[in-house]
């Protein structure tokens, strides 16, 4: 009987490690994934970040990247949504070069992050919530700045159209380590744009101009 229960148990881990392990397609590899519950059914979705491409040279040239959430299907990942528009490239972080930060899922909602530039810094995240149909973008929040000159966050709650910009001005008496604020020019106001999801997330150019301070939002290009 101890026997049997050691073998079904065995036989069980299996079963769990080959549905959970990340399917890779021909001449991809894998930048990240995560487990979570997307659809709220109580059943784990895989998310997968992928190269479109598995040489490494070719990645550090640059390549597109694509986004996958797979559901199970008879103890195997079947594909359910997939994106060629929610991740920057291998090589679009600028100088940073990689700008890919993490994915991870909470209380049902993705969260997709990428970072870059050089001596002007950028990181941004998406958040994403399944209404049943698709992956529509409810979030987005950024931070941008660098030393001695700015640092300019951003909150977009893209369902209530709400949008918060803290932005504080800095200068420096003789390096980065003397830093003084000087100005600070905080805003709130509401502002709608079109429907935005995992397959249209850069389709277009979204550039949103506050009313009071005039500062300029980035949302859906790679103009950072």
């Amino acid at each position: 009987m101890k026997q049997l229960s050691l073998f079904v148990i065995f036989f069980l881990s299996i079963i769990v490690a080959f549905s959970q392990s990340v399917p890779i397609p021909s001449n991809y590899s894998v930048v990240d994934s995560v487990l979570g519950d997307l659809d709220k059914d109580g059943v784990d979705e895989l998310v997968v970040a992928y190269n479109t491409k598995s040489d490494e040279d070719e990645i550090d040239k640059g390549v597109p990247r694509e986004l996958v959430i797979y559901k199970r299907q008879n103890n195997r990942w079947g594909v359910w949504q997939k994106s060629m528009q929610a991740l920057y490239g291998s090589s679009d972080g600028g100088m940073m070069s990689d700008p890919f930060g993490e994915i991870t899922i909470k209380k049902g909602i993705l969260k997709i992050s990428h970072e870059g530039g050089g001596r002007w810094k950028w990181n941004f995240t998406d958040k994403y919530r399944y209404d049943g149909k698709e992956f529509k973008l409810i979030g987005y929040e950024s931070y941008y700045g660098t030393p001695c000159e700015y640092w300019e966050l951003v909150d977009f709650n893209l369902v209530t159209g709400k949008i918060i910009i803290e932005k504080e001005f800095e200068r420096c008496e003789n390096d980065a380590k003397n830093q003084e604020i000087y100005k600070r020019e905080n805003e709130t106001f509401f502002k709608k744009v079109i429907p935005l999801n995992l397959q249209n997330r850069s389709s277009k150019d979204i550039i949103i101009i506050s009313p009071k301070y005039r500062h300029e939002i980035y949302l859906a290009s790679k103009l950072h």
